[in-house]
């Protein structure tokens, strides 16, 4: 039944901000955008925030790994869709993830006995021009070397030869022990004026690599939503029907944050898959609820579902 609320309503376009003093100091350097996300006590720090404080929607049509990466390099957030298969969105999630880090666990790797020809297949397939040589080929096996596509040419040299016949051999190779921090592996990329630094474990395996690439990416985008791990931050949608099998696959896939994605958030259902969340992942999991239009709709969700953050405003079309 249609209802007409008596109380005034407002749009923005009613409101002005009156300016306040400017002050010498009030200058870009000094003015942060930084806004929380996750719920925190008064006093205290919320346990994760925005470098400024733009997201894009959980739509099909707008938030894709390419866009999840450009808005989280600007300091924003991006929630992937869900409006696709559990498989499909989690890896989505990786991509963001695998776009950059501290420390890389390397995804284009080698035996030494494979030929340049199957180097070119795994480089193609990847993306990535460095590959790490290992006994076993794996990105945690002993390390041998590294080969990239400038040691050798595509259509002068045997592609039938041997990775090893052309690799950096890891007597010749700068690289870090575990345990160095990210500030002193940077400092041997640029004492030694190397792209990459292989970083071994005490018996000599393969951990992880740091690139001077990540570096310059950083210093270009100081702005940008990390995680723990140097990684580009990434949000995603989840609904109230599949949660118990979507959640465990995102969280893997390492999103940072969780949205219950519906047009009309005011639900017991929000309640159920909000609650079962944070039972399952505690604090470690930010996770908003929403869409709501009424302040009961907001504190049902901020005090019994118990959720991070809401999201406000509902839609006129129908589909809302």
């Amino acid at each position: 039944m249609a209802r007409i609320l008596p109380e005034v309503s407002r749009t923005f376009a009613e409101y002005l901000l009156l300016p306040g003093l400017t002050r010498k100091d009030h200058v870009p350097r000094n003015t942060s955008l930084s806004t929380p996300v996750a719920v925190f006590q008064r006093g205290a720090e919320s346990r994760f925030h925005l470098n400024i404080p733009v997201v894009s929607a959980s739509m099909q049509s707008v938030s894709g790994p390419d866009l999840a990466i450009a808005l989280a390099r600007q300091g924003g957030l991006a929630f992937i869709y869900c409006s696709q298969s559990v498989e499909s969105q989690a890896a989505m999630i990786a991509k963001v993830k695998a776009h950059k880090a501290g420390f890389v666990r390397s995804d284009t790797n080698v035996r030494p006995t494979a030929t340049l020809k199957d180097l070119l297949a795994i480089q193609r397939r990847t993306g990535h021009s460095t590959a790490a040589v290992t006994d076993d080929g794996t990105n945690t096996g002993k390390f041998l070397g590294i080969i990239t596509d400038k040691d050798f040419w595509e259509f002068e040299d045997d592609l039938n030869t041997p990775v090893s016949g052309y690799m950096t051999p890891v007597e010749k190779v700068i690289h870090g022990k575990i345990g160095i921090s990210l500030v002193e592996a940077n400092s041997l990329l640029h004492k030694h004026k190397k792209e990459c630094l292989p970083i071994l474990e005490a018996d000599g395996r393969l951990n992880s690599l740091v690139f001077k690439k990540d570096y310059v990416d950083h210093m270009n985008n100081p702005r940008e939503l990390l995680d723990a791990g140097k990684r580009l931050a990434v949000g995603a949608g989840i609904n109230t029907h599949d949660y118990m099998e979507r959640v465990p696959a995102l969280v893997e896939a390492g999103a940072d944050v969780l949205s219950l994605d519906s047009s009309d958030g005011y639900s017991e259902y929000q309640k159920d898959a909000a609650l079962w969340i944070r039972k399952q992942y505690g604090d470690r999991v930010v996770v908003g609820g929403g869409n709501v239009v009424s302040a009961e709709g907001f504190r049902y969700l901020a005090e019994e579902a118990g959720v991070d953050f809401v999201k406000v405003g509902i839609g006129g079309g129908s589909i809302c």
